[in-house]
């Protein structure tokens, strides 16, 4: 367990843990705000994400944003969203299992270090990993369950929007009731 973000972050950058490593750009490490009462988790980057280390800048990026902006959440304020895996896979498949096992310490040390009252999965393979292995992500997003103390919530992944746009209005559903949620139950995400 690490004591300071800084130590963390600078360890993640180096990680050479699984074969990910070798064919990265730059290590996904995470941004926002690192006391973020509200913690988005998606499953791994993308290509543009591995050019430009950081999460969600490509289409599905902006689409996340204005969902996001829409409910009164930003990446540079009041939100800290990162990834299951923090390197690219090849051609975006989904990560392994193995590369999940191997990477999942960095992500479980950010969320230790952040303490969000809620964590929004991003997709079917965060909400498995994150949530329950058993998620049916199509009909259980928008759904809040508590885990060790933390309330979390799946929702559709943007760029699975991007493929079936009529998706669409009821992934904004889960962040409307997100919104609710967080005007319920956090303090310093509303003084925003």
């Amino acid at each position: 367990m690490y004591n300071s973000w800084e130590e963390l972050k600078s360890n993640c950058l180096k990680c050479e843990k699984c074969s990910l490593c070798k064919t990265r750009h730059n290590v996904v490490f995470g941004i926002g705000n690192p006391n973020a009462e509200v913690m988005f988790i998606g499953e791994g980057p993308g290509e543009h994400e591995d050019l430009q280390g950081e999460p969600f800048v490509g289409r599905s990026g902006q689409l996340l944003d204005k969902m996001l902006n829409a409910v009164d959440l930003y990446r540079d304020k009041n939100i800290y969203i990162a990834n299951i895996v923090k390197c690219r896979p090849p051609q975006n498949r989904d990560p392994s299992a193995e590369e999940q096992d191997l990477c999942i310490d960095w992500l479980r040390n950010q969320t230790a270090l952040i303490k969000p009252k809620i964590i929004v999965c991003l997709g079917r393979i965060a909400a498995m990993k994150i949530m329950n292995p058993n998620i049916k992500i199509t009909k259980e997003h928008g759904i809040f369950i508590e885990k060790n103390g933390v309330l979390m919530m799946a929702t559709l992944h943007p760029a699975a929007l991007l493929r079936n746009p009529s998706q669409k209005p009821s992934a904004f559903q889960d962040f409307l009731n997100l919104r609710e949620k967080i005007n319920e139950i956090c303090v310093k995400t509303v003084q925003y």
